[in-house]
Formats: C-alpha cells, sequence, structure tokens
C-alpha cells in the first residue's frame, strides 16, 4: 500500500477530514451531484463556481480532478498555477495526465528548459515517442552525430506511423545524413514485413535509385500480388525476389489459397527456393486451405515436410480430420502433439470422442476426467455421460473489517466516485491502480467490495487477477436484470443468452468502446445501432444512446434477435455472426452435409470467433443455472450445422410467420 499512503497526506491537505471519518459532515450526495454540473463547464474552461460551492466541492476527493480539467484547458497562460498544482497532486493521476499535457505545450512554445525539466524528471526512460522526439529536437544542436544516431534509430524504426512530434526531427536528421539509405532501408523492410502498405510507399520515394526497382517490387508484391505473380521475372534468381514472390503468394493465401498453390508450383518451379523457404510457403498455404475448409488442405497438411509442422499444423490435422469423421486419424494427430499441448482439455476432449466413437472404453474415464471441471468441455463431457454439471459454486467469504478499511483508502473512494459520477473509464483506471497496492488476500475482498458495488467489471477483473473463479455471483452477475429479461422477451430471445453476450463483449461497461469502434454493454457498431433503432423506431443520438446500459440493451438484444432469425434460430451460428458477422458465418457453413455443431465450432477459421463461441455458450449454460436453479444442457442447443442452402430454405419457410422482430 505505499503508493495509497503516500496519496492519503495529499488528498487529506485539501479534503476535510470528516469526508472519511463522518457520513455527516458532508452531505457527499451534494458533493456529487455539485460535481456533475461543474465537470462539463471546467472542461470548456469556465470557472464560475460560487463560493458556498467551491468550498462544497474542494472538500470533494474529486476536487482535483474537476481543478485538473479547467486547468487543462489554460496550459498556454496559467503555468504558476499549473506548477502549483503539480506540486500538490503529484501522485495523482490528474495531475500526471495534465503533466503529460504541460511538457507538450511547453514544447509548442519551444521553452525547452522548462520542458527538459519535466522530462528528464518524469520521461526519460518511459518510451513516450511524442515526448522522447521532443527532447531530441530540443537537444539536436548540443548532441554529437553518433548520439543523434543513437536517440533517433528506436523512434525510426517501427513499422507503423509516428508521432507527429517526430516529423520535424526526421525532416532535419535526413537532412544531415543521420537517417541515412539504410535506416530507410531497415524501416521500409518492417513496414512491408508488416503489411503497412501506405508507410512503405511512402517510405519508398525517399529510397535511392538504386534500390527503387527493389521497393517497387515489394509495394507490388503486397499491394498488387496476383499482379505482381503474373509479371514476375522467372530470370531473377537472387534471395530478396525469392522474398518478394514469397510475400505476395502469402498475401493470396488469406483470401483465396487455392490460387496461392497454383502461383507456388509455377514459381516454385522457375526458381531455387531453399528447403526452409519451400516448407515456410507451404506451411502457410495448408493451413490457410485448411482454415477455409478446402477440400485439399487434408494431403496439403499431410505432405509438409517435418520442419514445417508446428503445434499449429497439428491442431489442423485433428480438425480437418474431425470434419471428415476420420477417427482413428484424429487419435493419430492428438498422439502427435507435445504433452503439454495434449494433455489440456479441449484435446483430451476430442480424444474422448475419437475412442467413443472407434468402440474404446477408455472414452468414459476422459469423459468423467474432463466432467468435473466447470468448462465449455467440461459440460459436453458431463452431456456425454448425462451426468450432472460441476458448477463448482463457491462463495468467497468477505471480511468485513477489512472491507471497510479498503473502502476508506483516498484512491479506492477515488475510484469509487469517478464511477458514480459518470467518469467510468478513469475509475477503472483508478481503481485498477489501486488495487495493485494491495496484498493479495486484500485484492481478493476488494473484488467482494466492487461487487457489493455493483462494479462488476472491476470485481471480474479483480477476482480473476487473484485466480478466484469460483464465486459465480462475482464471475458472472446480472445487472441490468429487469432490462435484459424484457428486452431478450420482445426480441424473442433467452436471457441468459443475451447476459452471456454482453459479459463476453463488455463484462458490462456501459461506456467502453472497441479498437474496432464497437461501443456500450452490447457492443454495438454505431452503424448497426442506428440501423437497429431505425427498426425499432426509437431516436437515436450516436454515441450517447450506445452508451445508455438501456438503450444498448434493447438494441444489442434486438439485433442478436435478427442472427437469431436470419440463421434459422441457430443460436450457435448467430452467437458466431454477432462476433465475426453474417457474412463470414455464411462463407463457414458446410458445403453439402449438415455438420456436428461442436465440430463446426471447432473448426471456426477464426481463433478469436472460436473463442468467443466457447465462452458465450458456457457462459449461458451458468447464467441460465443462476437465474433458474435448472441446467439447461448445453449439447440440447448444439443442433447439427445446415449448409447455406438449407438455412436459407428454413428461414424462408418462416417468414410468413409473425415474429417477434417482423
Amino acid at each position: 500500500m505505499n503508493r495509497i499512503k503516500r496519496t492519503v497526506t495529499i488528498l487529506l491537505a485539501v479534503c476535510s477530514p470528516g469526508l472519511y471519518t463522518s457520513a455527516t459532515t458532508i452531505d457527499i450526495d451534494d458533493q456529487r451531484q455539485a460535481f456533475r454540473e461543474a465537470y462539463p463547464n471546467a472542461e470548456l474552461g469556465v470557472w464560475s463556481l460560487p463560493a458556498e460551492r467551491e468550498a462544497l466541492l474542494r472538500r470533494y476527493v474529486l476536487w482535483p480532478e474537476l481543478r485538473a480539467a479547467y486547468l487543462r484547458t489554460r496550459l498556454r497562460t496559467d503555468h504558476a498555477e499549473i506548477k502549483q498544482f503539480l506540486a500538490s497532486y503529484a501522485d495523482l493521476k490528474p495531475a500526471r495526465e495534465l503533466r503529460f499535457r504541460y511538457a507538450l505545450e511547453l514544447a509548442r512554445q519551444e521553452q525547452w528548459s522548462a520542458f527538459r525539466d519535466i522530462y528528464n524528471a518524469h520521461y526519460r526512460h518511459l518510451g513516450n515517442a511524442r515526448l522522447d522526439c521532443l527532447a531530441l529536437r530540443a537537444d539536436m544542436d548540443s548532441l554529437s552525430e553518433e548520439k543523434r544516431r543513437q536517440r533517433v534509430t528506436p523512434l525510426w524504426l517501427i513499422a507503423g506511423s509516428q508521432a507527429k512530434e517526430c516529423d520535424p526531427v526526421f525532416t532535419r536528421l535526413r537532412r544531415l545524413q543521420v537517417l541515412d539509405d539504410n535506416l530507410y532501408k531497415e524501416r521500409f523492410a518492417l513496414a512491408v514485413e508488416n503489411r503497412e502498405l501506405g508507410i512503405a510507399r511512402y517510405l519508398a520515394r525517399s529510397l535511392p535509385d538504386a534500390y527503387q526497382q527493389t521497393a517497387r517490387n515489394w509495394t507490388r508484391a503486397i499491394g498488387l500480388p496476383r499482379q505482381f505473380l503474373e509479371e514476375h521475372d522467372a530470370t531473377e534468381h537472387s534471395a530478396e525476389y525469392r522474398e518478394q514472390l514469397q510475400g505476395a503468394i502469402k498475401q493470396i493465401a488469406y483470401d483465396e489459397p487455392e490460387l496461392a498453390e497454383r502461383y507456388w508450383h509455377k514459381v516454385a518451379a522457375q526458381h531455387a527456393f531453399s528447403p526452409a523457404e519451400r516448407a515456410a510457403t507451404e506451411q502457410h498455404i495448408a493451413l490457410w486451405l485448411a482454415r477455409t475448409h478446402h477440400l485439399d488442405a487434408r494431403q496439403a497438411l499431410d505432405e509438409l515436410p517435418a520442419a514445417a509442422v508446428d503445434d499449429e499444423v497439428l491442431r489442423w490435422r485433428v480438425r480437418i480430420a474431425l470434419r471428415e469423421a476420420r477417427w482413428a486419424d484424429v487419435l493419430q494427430h492428438i498422439s502427435a502433439m507435445p504433452a503439454d499441448l495434449r494433455e489440456g482439455p479441449q484435446w483430451q476432449y476430442w480424444r474422448a470422442v475419437a475412442l467413443q466413437k472407434t468402440g474404446d472404453r477408455e472414452a468414459a474415464r476422459l469423459f468423467a476426467t474432463l466432467a468435473d471441471e466447470r468448462s465449455y468441455y467440461g459440460f459436453l463431457a458431463a452431456d456425454a455421460l448425462d451426468q450432472a454439471y460441476a458448477y463448482q459454486n463457491s462463495e468467497l467469504i468477505a471480511d468485513d473489517a477489512v472491507l471497510k478499511s479498503i473502502s476508506q483508502l483516498p484512491e479506492i473512494q477515488r475510484a469509487r466516485e469517478l464511477f458514480l459520477v459518470g467518469l467510468d473509464g478513469r475509475g477503472r483506471s483508478a481503481w485498477d491502480a489501486a488495487v495493485l497496492d494491495l496484498s493479495a488476500q486484500e485484492q481478493v475482498q476488494a473484488a467482494i467490495l466492487a461487487h457489493r458495488w455493483g462494479w462488476h467489471s472491476r470485481a471480474i477483473a479483480t477476482a480473476a487477477r487473484n485466480e478466484q473463479f469460483d464465486d459465480l455471483a462475482i464471475r458472472y452477475p446480472m445487472p441490468y436484470a429487469a432490462e435484459f429479461a424484457r428486452f431478450a422477451g420482445n426480441a424473442g430471445i433467452r436471457p441468459s443468452w443475451a447476459f452471456s453476450i454482453a459479459r463476453s463483449e463488455s463484462l458490462f461497461m456501459p461506456d467502453i468502446r472497441s479498437s474496432a469502434g464497437a461501443i456500450g454493454v452490447m457492443q454495438l457498431m454505431p452503424a448497426t445501432g442506428r440501423r437497429t433503432a431505425r427498426q425499432l423506431k426509437l431516436p437515436y443520438q450516436g454515441r450517447a444512446t450506445l452508451t445508455n446500459p438501456v438503450d444498448n440493451i434493447q438494441l444489442g438484444t434486438w439485433f442478436l434477435g435478427n442472427m437469431q432469425q436470419r440463421f434459422a434460430d441457430h443460436s450457435v451460428l448467430a452467437t458466431a455472426a454477432y462476433n465475426a458477422g453474417p457474412h463470414r458465418v455464411d462463407d463457414w457453413l458446410p458445403g453439402s452435409d449438415s455438420l456436428d455443431a461442436r465440430i463446426w465450432i471447432e473448426t471456426i477459421p477464426y481463433a478469436e470467433t472460436r473463442g468467443y463461441v466457447r465462452r458465450v455458450l458456457t457462459a449461458e449454460t451458468i447464467f441460465h443455472w443462476r437465474m433458474t436453479g435448472d441446467t439447461d444442457r448445453l449439447s440440447a442447443r448444439l443442433a447439427p450445422v445446415l449448409p447455406l442452402e438449407r438455412v436459407a430454405a428454413l428461414v424462408a419457410a418462416q417468414e410468413p410467420a409473425s415474429s417477434a422482430n417482423d
């Protein structure tokens, strides 16, 4: 708790002791309301608090947040007050954020001496590219050529775009030939390797004339691979040209592995590829043939040289054998796995299935071992034996004295208040930082505390960090229960399914935004939210709608219901579509015959979606048990997966009938 103890002094300097010792001396509800009203104005640079209201807020634990929000708008002018604030609240996150912005402003004003003081004290060893580039710019004239090269090289050698603060540094050092042709070639190679085509083309313009043909080959190999291969030079036999040919073939294989295989046979006959080069390219093609369930996948995987057979190849050999019901081959390929992979629950389950299919009594023993686990494969194993599920629910024991002690820690109070006033993201960051200073036993109690406060994402995360997985009320909470029940019912779907989707998507965080742009409890893309709101004839205000948990749940459950209808009431397919999109799921459906849903899930091309579907199915089983006390057999939800034409026919047959989502 060292950092928390240091923070206590800072907070007590501005907050009344009564905040922590007496609930009657300060009306916390008034403080929260005053903060909610003042914070948006502070962010706009407006500070017009009446004296009484300011005095109330000065005693509030979030006073530093409020004042920092205002000072962030005054970076150009209020230097003295900013310095005083940074000195008073040095260890608090609002001060750290303000300090960072202040450093950027000092650099913008070219106040290099003041900038260096902050940079050297706080940022020199943190690896922040923006500040590192500004510091190099500040020090440029005093550095030798070798020192300049040492400092700029790690900033330069990245595959993607670098911070805009680096642009003037790079421009000057290129002019001085510190960033020489060799460093440009190195970064170009990084961009190509990571398929950052825009960066590669930009860098190519500055490469020497002698390297231009090579650069053009690389950008065409990655950006126009089919054209590059059609026009390739059969008389060019350099190692780099062979690498370019491999790059083009691998690029095609992601979407068209059969075409990539044809190109490979052609160029492999014309160029002297090394055994290692052949192995790497053939493995890449074979794996993408397998992931797209191509008829040639089995042969391609089986013909790989030993050097190309890694764990991923072994996994897909098993998966292809599963799709083709070659049970003896399933056993053989699992046996070929290294022990740490083979002995995991996933492959032990499929070994048990294959043994069962071949009439081996050892299957029952393996199923029995797996059935003791609360997991996807554990539930399936219990289904195979028709035995009860091992929910293993064990409530964590609360220690009221420790709970009270933790709840009174200033940083925990600050985190909770941020949550309660609607600054959820800042609250999560504050909580995560605060619990790191607690002992393992205290962190477990903190998880209980967060759960009691209804802060479910932090309760789940804190419990998991301490490997506490058996309190199912904490791990599988049911916030917004009335809304989930009502809107799931309106959409014609099970509330337990909607809960499991929301938990898997967001841990019930209403404000969360994914890297792809999905927002809210059920992680809806803005376009999906807008389209679904139109179906429901609901007003739609973009992010404001999607971060409202009630609106998000209504839209998300309706969209999930749409996916269920699109895939003829097959919730497994709808779940996969919720994650990867319905058109991808269309592509993954079997070609002619139906397929066991367990095997379909196991052979989903994307590892992320495979894991997502398994996670949702497991969570739905647990939510149903928590809601009803009854077991909803996982296998009962795993109807055979039909070819696209049959799915479409079933959907068409249902269309005349009125449904919840018509």
